[in-house]
């Protein structure tokens, strides 16, 4: 059985992101799965200098042997001004210079979330052109749009019919492709 990493590129102890992950686990089939939090990890900015005298963080260490780990993951990532978060991006510059094809082999399902109404587009497409550089292919993106709208934050689903059944949709046919 292929197990799945599933994150949300956010350090927000409400990421909306991380809200869609954790729903989309629940959708798998016949996938088993692992729910990371990357907002519980303590990390320091990224620097030659850091990393020169302190090594790599222990949850750099931890993110990298969950990864390698899984067959495949499923990424949220969030936006800030158009581009994906600085939190975000140190993760990746740490993960990079433990080991550049981090994500070797790696099939990704990356989303991304917004309350607006691109569903973080811009942040997706960032980040889609800099997954194939770590070694991983993206096998699929959706962008969320006005999660406010469309996301029942009480009862923890997608409230919008169409757009769960396109994500589930993608969800699954990801899956399919990890068997």
């Amino acid at each position: 059985m292929s197990t799945i990493l599933a994150f949300a590129g956010s350090n927000s102890s409400t990421s909306i992101n991380h809200q869609l992950v954790t729903y989309l686990t629940t959708q798998l089939k016949e996938t088993s799965f692992e729910l990371f939090k990357l907002s519980d990890m303590d990390l320091i900015v990224y620097s030659e200098d850091e990393q020169r005298d302190n090594g790599f963080p222990s949850s750099i260490n931890q993110i990298y042997k969950h990864i390698q780990a899984a067959e495949g993951l499923v990424i949220s990532v969030n936006e800030h001004n158009s581009n994906p978060s600085a939190f975000f991006k140190n993760v990746l510059d740490w993960l990079s210079r433990l080991d550049r094809k981090f994500l070797d082999g790696k099939k990704v399902f990356l989303l991304s979330a917004s309350t607006g109404a691109r569903g973080g587009m811009s942040a997706l497409e960032v980040v889609e052109k800099l997954i194939p550089r770590f070694g991983g292919e993206v096998v699929s993106t959706y962008s969320f749009p006005s999660f406010k709208e469309n996301f029942s934050v009480e009862e923890t689903k997608i409230s919008n019919e169409d757009i769960k059944n396109e994500i589930v949709a993608k969800l699954h046919q990801f899956e399919a492709v990890l068997k």
